[in-house]
């Protein structure tokens, strides 16, 4: 009851802080688009664009995050929980697409330089910085237990690194007239983003393909298994994610006596818990009563 209501409480904080970081990053690109306008600045209305795209990222994360707590129906017996896992990977493409995007653009200003207005790119880079920086940080706790919160902070990190490149190039731009910094600091943060986005893309394939999430130690799984009291060993042990916040697994224990079966199959599931496991099944048999046999 306890995970229960600690799982629900989870669900709240999460939907609170995407729907405000929803409305933080929208205003945003209102705010941007408006100085790209007055400005008559193509830059700042680019990156607009680009900050449109990570609002639709964010909403991609929400829609998973509430994917994931959906209930079991008839064609889906595990709900649509898996489609969170989709998500995860079409963000971790985004993120490599908005990648190309910057080293496309930067390469194309190396090539045909253009003027910058300094002092607009800097004031609207500080904006983005505490924008991105506070949603960032906001998701920043949540991260470690969602792939996709992964996502959408590693998006708003990557923003706020880009904002901080704008706002010292702008300076450097006002100050010296060096326009060239702007697409160097640009391929520089390219890396950057692309190194964070590996990762998350990695772990997204790993787990469309049921492969056992990386926050799941499986020689902690198997040790938890033949260390418990009674069992005598296992087989047939399974464990994939259900989605990207719940992992399952499947196992046959072999015991002495089938009458003990019970309390040592509660054992291992609250033991599995612990390691982050919550939907386990557990078929237990004996020497003389393999599990083909026994009902």
């Amino acid at each position: 009851m306890a995970h229960h209501h600690e799982h629900h409480h989870e669900i709240s904080s999460l939907n609170g802080i995407y729907t405000l970081s929803l409305v933080l990053n929208l205003a945003f690109v209102f705010i941007e688009a408006g100085v790209g306008i007055w400005k008559d600045s193509v830059g700042l209305l680019s990156d607009a664009g680009h900050n449109l795209s990570d609002v639709f990222s964010l909403l991609l994360a929400m829609f998973a995050f509430k994917l994931s707590a959906s209930h079991s129906r008839p064609r889906f017996t595990y709900g649509l929980r898996k489609s969170s896992v989709l998500i995860s990977l079409l963000n971790a493409v985004i993120l490599l697409v908005a990648v190309g995007a910057i080293i496309v653009e930067s390469i194309h200003r190396f090539m045909n330089p253009v003027p910058v207005d300094g002092g607009a790119v800097a004031w609207t880079a500080g904006a983005g910085i505490v924008v991105n920086g506070l949603t960032a940080l906001l998701l920043m706790h949540h991260q470690e237990h969602d792939i996709n919160t992964r996502g959408a902070f590693l998006h708003m990190l990557a923003d706020t690194l880009v904002s901080v490149g704008v706002l010292a190039s702008g300076l450097v731009i006002r100050f010296t007239g060096w326009n060239v910094i702007d697409p160097i600091i640009s391929l520089v943060i390219a890396v950057v983003i692309l190194w964070s986005t590996w990762e998350l893309l990695h772990e997204s394939v790993l787990m469309s393909i049921d492969g056992v999430p990386e926050s799941i130690d499986t020689e902690k799984v198997e040790n938890c298994l033949s260390t418990a009291t009674g069992v005598l060993g296992f087989h047939h042990l399974h464990i994939w994610p259900i989605s990207t916040t719940e992992t399952a697994l499947t196992v046959h224990i072999l015991v002495n006596d089938m009458n003990s079966a019970p309390l040592i199959i509660r054992e291992i599931e609250h033991e599995l818990g612990h390691l982050g496991i919550g939907h386990v099944t557990i078929q237990a048999e004996t020497e003389e009563c393999p599990a083909r046999h026994c009902c």
